[in-house]
């Protein structure tokens, strides 16, 4: 991973730029006056019921306001959006941690940097432990031994936590399974690519068994609910031996 430079402030990447915020697309992107949209990197959008909310938090906060680019690549996604941090002139501290802060989003997965990943983890932890914005609503982290309410949210970026009861290999890809139902509970997916990955991270994967963790990202219907790893930042081992 690349380390933040800058100002020396967690996420504060190379400059790529400036513009002033003239619209809110939505909870986690924001038009500027030039035309360009900026998708903000680092958080995700909560589940739709709290989406109007998170808008709302964004749009306090940015609406019309000039603001600093940062980043560690400006070239546009799929959808012709350039990713970055977002810090109002002046400011220390992203709009991303801001946005953590008070609760209104989630933090995402797209984290190339592990001192700006513990920054926004932090502010994610500060607001569930003050129980505000989503965190106050109680139904924020899926509970993993309810396969059915996790199912709800297919295609949804989704927090799932619950004690893995087994780990499993078939073929060149690893299972944590949360259920003795391997087909219908949920399920973690682990490809072959991803084991270096979560080792490098201090993540010994078959170590899991019994242990209490959290997974997020994005929820796929097979028989049961199932989440597949692509980064390190979408496990935490809370408990366990």
């Amino acid at each position: 991973m690349t380390a933040s430079t800058g100002l020396g402030a967690p996420c504060t990447f190379a400059e790529l730029g400036d513009g002033h915020v003239s619209e809110i697309v939505d909870a986690r992107s924001v038009r500027l006056s030039d035309g360009r949209e900026i998708r903000l990197a680092g958080i995700e959008a909560p589940a739709p019921e709290h989406r109007a909310a998170a808008t709302d938090a964004l749009v306090a906060l940015l609406r019309d306001r000039d603001i600093v680019l940062r980043g560690d690549d400006d070239a546009p996604d799929r959808y012709g959006r350039q990713r970055a941090f977002a810090f109002v002139a002046g400011a220390d501290q992203s709009a991303q941690s801001e946005l953590l802060r008070q609760g209104a989003v989630l933090r995402g997965i797209d984290l190339p940097d592990r001192d700006c990943a513990l920054s926004l983890a932090a502010a994610e932890t500060e607001a569930r432990a003050a129980r505000r914005g989503l965190w106050n609503m109680g139904t924020v982290i899926k509970n993993a031994e309810s396969p059915d309410d996790i199912l709800a949210g297919v295609g949804l970026f989704t927090v799932v936590e619950g004690k893995v009861l087994s780990v499993r290999q078939a073929g060149t890809t690893t299972y944590l399974n949360f259920a003795r139902n391997w087909t219908r509970g949920f399920a973690v997916i682990i490809p072959k690519r991803m084991m270096a990955v979560l080792e490098g991270a201090g993540i010994d994967v078959k170590s899991l068994a019994n242990r209490q963790v959290r997974v997020r990202g994005w929820i796929e219907a097979h028989a049961g609910p199932r989440l597949e790893l692509t980064q390190s930042a979408q496990i935490e081992i809370l408990s366990g031996n």
